[in-house]
């Protein structure tokens, strides 16, 4: 992501079905803007501080307030004591179920379709595998060759380090992808039937930054934030495919 130095202003431009694609637009400032049908998505909106004001209101907790009611068990992404993570996860499994009960009901091919060049289902089942070996295999329990080849890293992996080589460059089937990450969704639920509250408090080195630790609860919370976060862009996405847009 290129930065630019110097804060750059818009007067009487048209920026009428721009799109602006992992894009930092942290402190923007719009004033007399028209904004009929934009739409706007920041899975870091929640994060503690964050805020999103639109004519004077800070509109954050009214979106999280609104999915938290959409999908049950959203809500408790941020339990900080083992038996909240154990119910979170398990609503998680819940909501993941019916998803995937839904795609399976879909026309044959519809994991495979991408929408507005967004990942398809199957990609994100992809990225959710490896969310699981970074966070959990990788950070929490410290594992070497914690990461699967069929995972779906984003480019930017490579830049982090990463040795890409060790991903599929061909498509694995479906079923692979269905059984891979069964296995990961039942490795975190196994985590969580034992891990402590001392456990929890447990630091480990950043999987970004050598130079910056995390807990054992932040990884845990990263893991459950990019699980409802890709929950609802599959959901977007297969929306959009069932109505043909």
């Amino acid at each position: 992501m290129t930065e630019s130095s110097e804060p750059r202003t818009f007067v009487d431009e048209s920026l009428v079905k721009a799109r602006f694609i992992r894009s930092n637009l942290s402190g923007v400032v719009m004033r007399g803007v028209i904004l009929q049908d934009a739409e706007l998505d920041s899975p870091w909106l929640f994060e503690d501080g964050a805020s999103l004001v639109v004519n004077g209101i800070d509109v954050v907790p009214l979106i999280d307030a609104v999915l938290n009611e959409r999908y049950p068990g959203r809500a408790a992404r941020t339990a900080r004591d083992p038996a909240g993570l154990r119910s979170a996860w398990s609503a998680l499994e819940r909501a993941w179920g019916a998803m995937l009960d839904r795609v399976a009901d879909m026309p044959p091919g519809t994991v495979d379709v991408s929408v507005d060049d967004e990942w398809s289902f199957a990609q994100t089942l992809r990225h959710l595998v490896l969310a699981t070996d970074v966070w959990l295999g990788q950070t929490i329990l410290q594992r070497d060759q914690a990461l699967h080849p069929i995972g779906m890293p984003f480019a930017e992996y490579e830049q982090d380090g990463y040795d890409m080589s060790i991903f599929v460059t061909e498509p694995p089937s479906y079923d692979t992808v269905l059984q891979v990450r069964a296995e990961r969704v039942a490795m975190v639920r196994d985590f969580l039937a034992d891990v402590s509250a001392e456990q929890l408090k447990e630091t480990r080195e950043s999987p970004w930054d050598p130079d910056y630790s995390e807990t054992v609860l932040s990884c845990l919370h990263t893991i459950l934030g990019e699980e409802w976060e890709h929950l609802r862009y599959a959901e977007r996405d297969l929306d959009r495919i069932a109505a043909n847009v």
